[in-house]
């Protein structure tokens, strides 16, 4: 685990039920994340806290100042614990969060968060496109239902097809892996 980060992607309240943008299986994500939150703190090992704060017209969630864009309690940061805040999906994105990974010297990334196929998505592809190494622990990640075209494309399928577009080209983006075998060392 030398030279590696936990990154925890905008699990924040209006994800979870309640909230203005509820993912399904936000409850259950949430925990896994805190799972893999807890051995990070209990290994002395660097954690980074991901906000999503929205600045575009027309948003609906993660609106400045309120409640649902606060980070979820299950994983709130702690004193020492890096938060970055951001505006787009992609975490490095207008951010400093790749200069920060450098002045570490940190060169994997295990990548957790909310949601799958938007900002957990293009945060790890533009940190393979730095050079870092990714495992995204893929029960700690959660989406919603989209729809394409007309038609409806349910929550599981969209969280499947984007962890196995990462994955595909023998991990080219990432390795994924679920919270269990992390926390085994798989």
């Amino acid at each position: 685990m030398e030279n590696t980060v936990l990154l925890i992607i905008d699990v924040q309240n209006d994800y979870f039920p309640g909230g203005k943008m509820t993912l399904e299986g936000a409850e259950e994500a949430g925990k896994n994340v805190q799972q893999i939150l807890e051995y990070f703190r209990k290994n002395h090992l660097p954690v980074i806290h991901i906000r999503h704060i929205s600045t575009n017209d027309g948003a609906t969630f993660f609106l400045p100042g309120t409640a649902g864009s606060e980070i979820h309690s299950l994983v709130s940061p702690l004193a020492d614990e890096k938060v970055i805040e951001k505006h787009f999906p992609n975490s490095f994105r207008e951010t400093d969060l790749l200069q920060y990974l450098q002045s570490k010297n940190i060169k994997n990334l295990v990548i957790t968060g909310m949601m799958t196929d938007v900002c957990v998505e293009s945060t790890t592809r533009a940190s393979f496109d730095f050079g870092f190494n990714n495992t995204v622990i893929g029960d700690a990640t959660a989406t919603r239902d989209r729809e394409l075209n007309g038609q409806m494309v349910k929550a599981v399928e969209v969280q499947r097809s984007f962890l196995a577009g990462i994955s595909a080209l023998g991990n080219l983006y990432a390795r994924i892996v679920n919270t269990s075998d992390f926390l085994e060392g798989k």
